[in-house]
């Protein structure tokens, strides 16, 4: 199996794991057999080492609610909508600027910055 998240996720190594991502819902594959959707509960971590308690997974069978992952380990976390819109507008204005700077060259002098 090889898990690669959702177009709703967005891929962190484990070790970028901080207490912003409490609560939010994570997924990673721990070993090739099995994936892994969970609430953040907490994080620890050493420097080889991250260690992830997740809420409302555990008290199955099989069902684990602590992981040791690697700090390398890719986990996927819920992509921040505001911070992608936000990057999405500041480009947007900037090849809006772009343009009206290569019409003030083609026909006559730069005003864009004259508002």
């Amino acid at each position: 199996m090889d898990y690669t998240g959702s177009q709703s996720e967005k891929v962190v190594h484990a070790g970028e794991l901080g207490r912003s991502h409490i609560g939010q819902t994570i997924s990673f594959q721990p070993n090739e057999f099995t994936v892994v959707f969970g609430k953040l509960a907490g994080i620890a971590r050493t420097e080889a080492m991250v260690y992830l308690s997740l809420a409302g997974v555990g008290n199955g069978t099989h069902l684990k609610d602590e992981y040791d992952l690697p700090v390398t380990h890719e986990v996927y976390v819920p992509v921040d909508v505001i911070s992608n819109a936000e990057s999405t507008i500041k480009d947007l204005f900037g090849k809006v600027q772009e343009n009206l700077r290569g019409a003030g060259h083609k026909g006559g002098e730069d005003r864009t910055d004259r508002l």
